[in-house]
């Protein structure tokens, strides 16, 4: 069946797809059944008993994948299920604190629960360390920003992650946007020479020129560019592109950068961070689903 209206409303608000994630949420199903069934709870579970489930969070983070959690239930119990929420993607929460109850038949829950839990942990844990970067450079007018550094197809609920933890997103593939690096330079013979070319190729799009140094990000903004990333600088590097680009350019600072020495990058007057770690190492928060079996009278 195709998901309710009011979740794919849901999904719709979020900024999130919901074609892709039904896809996404009926492919994590099948794969936990492998073309079976649960043989633990059709064994163990009368098929019409119901209960209650509470989604908990064991530790504190920040709350990320609701909308998903609840396509998830859709996905196996339909109509069937009802949802309660607690907790909006966003809301800091404590350890013990419920985020939202789902009563339905227990074998649907029993199935839901760990896919809801793999992807509301995974979104929650980068909500969480995105959140602790943008507390890191509150107040200083700086953007956190991610990369393509994603789970594979995962790329649209990690980034939405991001943003629900208040960071920026990043260009979400190869095609939105041009990020010119250190062997696109090479096979182009130069950095002005890979600006123009791209320029000339795609005028429509937006062009960033990733630099190494000082003097590449005075080249690439004498070249045209717009925007450009500076790889690996230190702080006094940094400081130092900001005072010679000036105003003609939006610089971005990417590459060996730690949530402890965030606030000193940012008080440099850069305008972004880029931070792959948000997506490809950030801990997933400890959530967990528990259950009230004997909801309605039944067993």
């Amino acid at each position: 069946m195709t998901l309710p209206d009011h979740v794919t409303a849901a999904l719709t608000e979020a900024g999130l797809d919901p074609r892709y994630v039904e896809d996404l949420v009926r492919a994590t199903l099948e794969e936990d059944l492998d073309g079976g069934e649960d043989v633990t709870s059709t064994a163990t579970v009368p098929a019409d008993q119901r209960a209650r489930a509470h989604l908990n969070a064991r530790a504190a983070g920040v709350i990320a994948g609701v909308p998903v959690v609840r396509a998830v239930v859709a996905a196996v119990a339909g109509n069937d299920a009802t949802v309660q929420i607690a907790a909006d993607d966003g809301d800091r929460v404590a350890a013990g604190q419920t985020v939202l109850t789902v009563e339905a038949r227990t074998r649907d829950l029993l199935l839901v629960e760990r896919t809801a839990l793999n992807l509301a942990s995974r979104l929650s844990g980068i909500a969480t360390a995105t959140r602790a970067w943008a507390d890191a450079v509150d107040g200083l007018g700086v953007s956190v920003r991610d990369t393509r550094k994603t789970t594979p197809l995962m790329r649209p609920l990690e980034k939405y992650a991001v943003r629900v933890g208040g960071g920026a997103n990043h260009r979400a593939s190869l095609s939105d946007a041009a990020l010119i690096k250190d062997n696109h330079v090479v096979a182009a013979g130069g950095v002005a020479a890979a600006y123009r070319a791209v320029r000339q190729a795609h005028p429509e799009i937006p062009v960033e020129v990733e630099v190494d140094d000082v003097a590449g990000a005075v080249e690439a903004v004498e070249a045209g560019a717009t925007t450009v990333m500076l790889d690996n600088f230190t702080v006094d590097e940094v400081r130092d592109a900001v005072q010679k680009v000036g105003d003609r350019a939006t610089l971005e600072i990417s590459g060996g950068l730690s949530v402890d020495d965030a606030r000193a990058y940012a008080e440099t007057g850069a305008h972004y961070v880029s931070v792959g770690a948000l997506t490809h190492s950030a801990r997933a928060l400890d959530l967990g689903l528990d259950l009230d079996v004997g909801v309605d009278g039944s067993p």
